[in-house]
């Protein structure tokens, strides 16, 4: 896993030190970070804006319940009691996702026309889906004659634990590896299960008077416990793409905050071209999540963001597999896409597979016809950088071929039948003279006029019709555009 940022000792290289002073000044983000610290680069930056499109899978036991925001139930309405809390904690006693097959996962990924995924290693209830060697020593118990008490404890509370006992994380980056995806692995910083962590402000067994002076063994434990678990991510399953973290602990009233910097650097140093999420990392964050919402401005990079950014969305109500799910259409995923494309972020989209191992057949059926999609339109959207201005009105997109060639002009919407003589007017692109303008997908050469204030594009009067257009939404006219 070596790189040419860091060189054998783990310091930064000049190219890297050059690199990082050139992303500080894209980024005020980045500011902030000690002197020997390092981003994971342009290069790294550059490879995930090629990939744009990926999906966010959370799985663990809270697929079981099936019943609200993945291990979110623990501590709210939908379960949140000592009853619930104790069968929850025994559900890996017999879990068995025997229809897990990462081959089947990955090949579904990319079927759909996904670049890569993040999976979730281990969620805020502290269930491991990986092959763990920490251990929890203290955990709380909910119910019976000991109801409330901190016992001993001696598991590792992982997947290796179920009678499955198969390593879910090893088996699905190796398939995704085989498939060429970009490989991402989720891990929360808090854990609602070992109670040497129950210091976040969501913990539903929140002990303010535990502190670093109050009980400093489990604070030193749980440090150790959090560095070595973010140690076997990042040294046990190859290069990785991305480390997305979640969650963070509260640092001011703790004061270990030189502890998470200490944790992060060394797992700069174990993946040096790995994208962290800045969730609990600040600065040393590569990038930022918008969470169901798609910022208004774009997001190219000295275009005011402050990070590189990703939008996660669930496709249905929920993140995670729930029994009674509504979920979007396919052309809610797609519209979305593009529009994150053109403001120069990358869209995951969000599912969780059932407690079986296998896809909702209505995941399937959406990222299939998005793929579908793809297929024509991926042109316009891998690889693609944002152009300014990104849109025309409320239904046109912009996006560009990295050398500034070419430009798409995706339209959202069309005109409903009967459609007879129609125009499409583009002020924001120019045509280069005397080249072609077409539609990705199909075999025709539309006719237009570039003048001084507009591209006006001719649209004959068959492609009224459905049957003639080369698929059901976002149509891509590809523009040889004046450089």
């Amino acid at each position: 896993m070596g790189s040419s940022r860091l060189d054998k000792s783990g310091k930064p290289t000049p190219e890297a030190v050059a690199d990082e002073k050139e992303l500080q000044g894209l980024f005020p983000g980045y500011r902030g970070v000690d002197n020997d610290y390092v981003h994971a680069g342009s290069e790294a930056l550059e490879r995930w804006w090629d990939w744009k499109f990926g999906i966010r899978i959370h799985w663990s036991v809270y697929s079981i319940p099936g019943n609200g925001r993945e291990s979110w139930t623990l501590g709210t309405e939908e379960g949140g009691n000592p009853e619930f809390r104790t069968q929850y904690e025994g559900l890996y006693k017999w879990w068995n996702p025997s229809l897990f097959d990462a081959e089947q996962w990955t090949d579904m990924m990319v079927r759909s026309g996904l670049k890569f995924f993040t999976f979730t290693t281990k969620h805020h209830d502290g269930f491991s889906m990986y092959d763990t060697q920490t251990k929890v020593k203290k955990r709380r118990v909910h119910t019976g004659p000991s109801a409330g008490n901190i016992i001993d404890c001696d598991l590792h509370y992982s997947i290796m634990e179920t009678p499955f006992r198969r390593d879910i994380v090893r088996e699905l980056v190796d398939a995704g590896r085989k498939h060429d995806l970009g490989i991402g692995l989720y891990f929360s910083h808090i854990d609602w299960f070992d109670c040497d962590f129950r210091v976040d402000e969501w913990h539903y067994d929140l002990d303010v008077d535990y502190t670093p002076q109050s009980d400093p063994e489990c604070f030193k434990r749980m440090i150790a416990r959090h560095r070595q678990q973010i140690r076997e991510i990042c040294s046990n399953y190859g290069k990785l793409d991305l480390l997305s973290f979640d969650m963070w602990f509260p640092d001011e009233k703790l004061g270990i905050r030189d502890e998470i910097v200490n944790t992060v650097k060394m797992a700069r140093r174990l993946q040096p071209g790995m994208l962290m999420r800045r969730r609990g990392i600040g600065p040393y964050g590569d990038y930022k999540t918008p969470e169901r919402v798609v910022p208004d401005n774009p997001g190219a990079p000295g275009a005011g963001q402050d990070m590189p950014w990703q939008v996660i969305y669930p496709g249905s109500k929920h993140f995670s597999h729930n029994w009674h799910d509504e979920y979007k259409p396919a052309s809610w995923i797609i519209e979305n896409l593009v529009d994150i494309t053109a403001k120069g972020g990358n869209f995951q989209v969000g599912y969780g597979p059932m407690p079986s191992g296998e896809w909702a057949p209505g995941v399937v059926s959406r990222l299939t016809e998005v793929g579908d999609w793809l297929k024509v339109n991926g042109e316009a959207i891998y690889a693609t950088r944002p152009c300014n201005p990104f849109k025309e009105g409320n239904d046109i997109r912009f996006t560009r071929a990295k050398d500034g060639k070419i430009v798409y002009a995706i339209l959202l919407t069309w005109p409903e039948v009967p459609f007879s003589g129609g125009k499409v007017k583009l002020k924001s692109v120019r045509a280069r003279q005397g080249s072609a303008v077409r539609m990705l997908g199909l075999d025709h050469r539309f006719e237009y006029i570039q003048d001084e204030n507009a591209l006006t594009i001719d649209i004959p009067d068959w492609f009224a019709y459905s049957a003639k257009r080369p698929c059901k939404y976002a149509w891509a006219f590809r523009i040889e555009a004046e450089t």
